[in-house]
């Protein structure tokens, strides 16, 4: 029994952020084990650059909250399996701002980071994502790693609307967008470690 209302442990405090974040897309999928390697592959990235530990466990737990906008998306666009209209993909495309308000008031270092991740882990490094088009390093180095380990497990599992694509097709194509979509330096990172990569897609099913 806790001392008192405020003695949490790390695990549960990750207990609670996977619920969030789980409720938020319980419309769409079932994301749980999504939201695990999002975890694991944005600390594997976060160690690759050097990073102090309290900030990899930093990043890597506010990284499963990025999708959390997702919460004020239509089900019907959520689920759809053809191509989204340009009305739908603005609908869908405000999923980074509404993510980011929803923990814009809060004090918690874990929800600052996390309202940064939410809003730019659709921004791609030549200036092409949204909802800003933010270019190279005006992107916080969170949501470049949230952004290139959110891509690659989105290639690599099935989805509602898509079948999975094999690890090393997916590693090609961020290779091919290494400069252009993501930052060169987190790609390099990511083909280094590849085999940690492949085991977290293989240990979190």
């Amino acid at each position: 029994m806790f001392k008192n209302i405020f003695d949490f442990n790390q695990q549960d405090l990750q207990d609670h952020i996977v619920l969030t974040a789980y409720i938020a897309e319980i419309k769409e999928w079932d994301n749980r084990a999504h939201l695990e390697r999002i975890r694991r592959y944005t600390a594997l990235l976060a160690n690759g650059m050097k990073l102090p530990e309290n900030e990899i466990r930093l990043f890597s737990t506010a990284s499963q909250l990025h999708d959390i906008g997702k919460i004020s998306i239509p089900e019907s666009i959520l689920k759809k399996t053809d191509n989204l209209d340009e009305r739908e993909w603005e609908i869908s495309e405000r999923h980074t701002l509404e993510g980011a308000k929803l923990m814009r008031s809060s004090s918690s270092v874990i929800l600052k980071t996390a309202e940064i991740i939410a809003l730019t882990h659709h921004e791609r490094w030549d200036g092409s994502g949204y909802p800003r088009g933010l270019q190279g390093n005006q992107i916080p180095l969170s949501g470049r790693i949230c952004a290139l380990a959110d891509v690659f497990d989105a290639l690599t599992t099935p989805r509602p609307y898509k079948k999975e694509m094999s690890p090393l097709d997916a590693l090609k194509l961020l290779k091919e967008a290494s400069g252009t979509l993501f930052d060169p330096d987190l790609v390099k990172v990511f083909e280094d470690h590849f085999d940690e990569v492949i085991n977290i897609l293989h240990a979190v099913k």
